[in-house]
């Protein structure tokens, strides 16, 4: 994985940069972080110019070139942005150590979702307010998923089993494998038809019993902009082991 990551870096930055449509949703998103932020797969950085200014925020990444690139986007950040090379599915960090954590486009491509988001979940703090009030237990999420409309999502069925092979999977019901990981979703808009989501969700006190689902979720008919409704339930999960948290800043 970190092999084609590092070949795909290439590329990225054409594909990835483009502010045009995403731009907005994902500056909204990330209008939400609050407190010590947890940002899952960094890529170039292109994301960075979209952050709120003075956070504290760790970035991480599987890929060393992808950090290399991403340096100098991190310097010219207004605050404190770390960068980390980490793995999404072994988090170096110890339980309840992030008051936000954000993904972009993430969850299509990491190999194992429901490992990774229950990993999320274990590093998050629990919902609530901490000091002088601030929220935390946030979870905020930019992602690809498979369409619930029929052509739609068979063309995004036939995608896959090309962009698999670079590590992308097109296809993957997001929603579910978020609930299935322990977190209660509490918005979901359309970035893009049904295919690009936002999602807002807190780190539940239980873990849902249902597992993850790899059919389409159960949405309302969605258009550009519009809310999509959503439901949850509690599970239980191992514990991953734990690791100190980096001090590095680059």
């Amino acid at each position: 994985m970190t092999t084609a990551w590092d070949w795909r870096v290439r590329l990225y930055d054409f594909r990835e940069a483009s502010c045009f449509r995403r731009g907005p949703a994902k500056a909204a998103l990330f209008a939400d972080m609050r407190g010590k932020v947890l940002f899952v797969a960094a890529g170039t950085g292109t994301d960075f110019a979209a952050f709120p200014p003075g956070m504290d925020i760790t970035a991480i990444d599987i890929s060393d070139e992808m950090l290399r690139r991403a340096a100098k986007r991190a310097r010219a950040y207004n605050g404190t942005l770390r960068l980390l090379k980490a793995d999404a599915l072994a988090l170096p960090f110890p339980d309840s150590s992030f008051d936000t954590v954000v993904t972009s486009c993430t969850m299509c491509s990491v190999p194992d979702p429901v490992r990774a988001l229950r990993e999320l979940h274990r590093v998050l703090r629990p919902e609530g307010k901490g000091e002088e009030g601030l929220e935390r237990g946030r979870l905020l999420m930019f992602e690809h998923v498979r369409s619930r409309q029929f052509l739609l999502g068979w063309t995004l069925d036939l995608m896959t089993l090309w962009t698999r092979r670079t590590g992308t999977e097109m296809n993957r019901d997001t929603l579910a494998n978020t609930r299935a990981a322990g977190f209660r979703i509490t918005d979901v808009q359309s970035a893009y038809l049904d295919i690009i989501l936002v999602v807002r969700a807190v780190k539940a006190t239980a873990y849902p019993t249902r597992s993850a689902s790899t059919r389409p979720a159960v949405l309302q008919p969605s258009t550009e902009g519009m809310a999509l409704s959503v439901a949850d339930r509690p599970e239980r999960h191992p514990r991953s082991p734990t690791a100190p948290a980096p001090s590095a800043r680059v």
